[in-house]
């Protein structure tokens, strides 16, 4: 099983982290603009159990994703698992954690890539996949959320 950690500081209550984690459309909002997200499940309220059907296109390639909410911990945690996807394994972890005066974000995604031998030559290209699409997601919300604050 494959592991990749993205952590960043940010300027804002836990409970708007955990807030803005919780409201599926904030997806768009936090995608890299060569990435386009389509919301197949319309007004969506995680719970747990409930899936959320998701469609990307990158590289002209369109992937549909189906993730269940596996766990919702009011302010701390929420994880969710893909019940389909284009890997083998995916669960996603977002992590909140007050420090002081900041909350830490913290993203852990486990996951096995598809196809065994073969897919895990690709394991470095989707690690600097994954290390671009995090990066860019926490940069976004920081933005976002400490924008927030100052209006």
């Amino acid at each position: 099983m494959k592991r990749y950690e993205k952590t960043s500081l940010i300027s804002c209550s836990i409970d708007e982290l955990f807030e803005f984690h919780l409201d599926s459309n904030n997806i768009k909002k936090i995608t890299p603009k060569d990435t386009k997200v389509e919301l197949l499940s319309k007004d969506f309220v995680p719970t747990e159990g409930k899936v959320l059907k998701i469609k990307t296109t990158k590289f002209f390639v369109p992937t549909l994703w189906e993730v269940e909410i596996s766990l919702i911990k009011k302010p701390n945690m929420l994880v969710d698992t893909a019940v389909k996807s284009p890997f083998e394994f995916w669960r996603h972890s977002h992590i909140f954690t007050k420090k002081g005066n900041v909350c830490e974000l913290k993203d852990v995604i486990e996951y096995e890539m598809p196809f065994g031998f073969i897919g895990n030559i690709f394991s470095s290209f989707m690690e600097k996949q994954l290390d671009s699409m995090f990066s860019y997601r926490h940069k976004q919300t920081k933005i976002i959320l400490e924008k927030k604050d100052k209006a």
